[in-house]
């Protein structure tokens, strides 16, 4: 079975996989000083709820836009799963193509959800994948990936909001019931909420006006959920994008 790890900034999602199908998958927060035998820990108490164990696991997938996390996530793919695991990077991804002015800055997250938007909705495409920042990712027709834009995510701007100002609480992110807030934290609520789909919907009618050719929309991303049903800018919300992505790389790669 193939062990898929993506680890962001904020949260790490683990899926296994049996053969073609998804067989499971977890979410939890990104820690850089978790050890391999805590991995190992957590992994086989949740494997065992879903009726497997970690001797089932034969191949291990990794990306990771968090450096100090991959030192433990090897060791937990050498130590427990008997495999060297593949690493995720800017130059080792087969049937991809990094239009940008220098390849290396481009993020293993951008690159993973390029293949995984590409292979289940083609291209041309935007990927709006909303985590700690806001990337918006541009894939070509051919599943090339082609740069893109960066934005604070909405919780980052949050706490920015709440730690800089000293009156201005800490608040949930919801949808207000009125755009006009009567109180601090109505008035919060909307900037951050509708704030927030303006600078999704602005930045995409300016990427598909520079673009000048039709583009989909894929939205993805822990935040992504909050936003559907409230803007007619995003086509599609595909929540497994990035695992996905893992998946068909793998796929790729026994296919070399």
């Amino acid at each position: 079975m193939l062990l898929a790890i993506d680890v962001g900034n904020t949260n790490s999602v683990i899926a296994l996989y049996d053969k073609e199908r998804p067989a499971a998958q977890w979410r939890a927060s990104t820690s850089t000083t978790r050890t391999a035998d805590e991995y190992a820990v957590w992994l086989s108490q949740l494997m065992g709820f879903a009726g497997y164990k970690l001797e089932d696991v034969s191949e291990c997938i990794i990306s990771t836009v968090v450096p100090q996390s991959l030192f433990h996530l090897r060791n937990l793919s050498r130590r427990y799963f008997n495999t060297e695991p593949f690493v995720i990077g800017h130059d080792n991804i087969p049937g991809v193509e990094v239009r940008i002015a220098k390849p290396s800055e481009a993020g293993a997250d951008r690159l993973v959800n390029a293949v995984g938007a590409f292979t289940a909705h083609g291209g041309p495409l935007v990927v709006v994948d909303s985590g700690t920042a806001t990337n918006f990712d541009i894939v070509g027709a051919d599943g090339a990936f082609e740069g893109g834009v960066i934005a604070p995510g909405i919780n980052l701007s949050m706490q920015a909001l709440h730690e800089a100002a000293a009156r201005l609480p800490r608040i949930a992110i919801e949808k207000p019931p009125k755009i006009i807030g009567t109180d601090t934290v109505g008035a919060m609520q909307t900037g951050v909420f509708w704030g927030y789909i303006s600078l999704i919907e602005g930045l995409l009618a300016r990427i598909k006006d520079e673009y000048a050719a039709p583009m989909k929309v894929v939205a993805t991303g822990g935040i992504a959920s909050l936003f559907e049903g409230q803007t007619d800018a995003i086509d599609i919300f595909d929540h497994d994008l990035t695992i996905r992505g893992l998946f068909e790389i793998s796929k790729r790669l026994k296919a070399k």
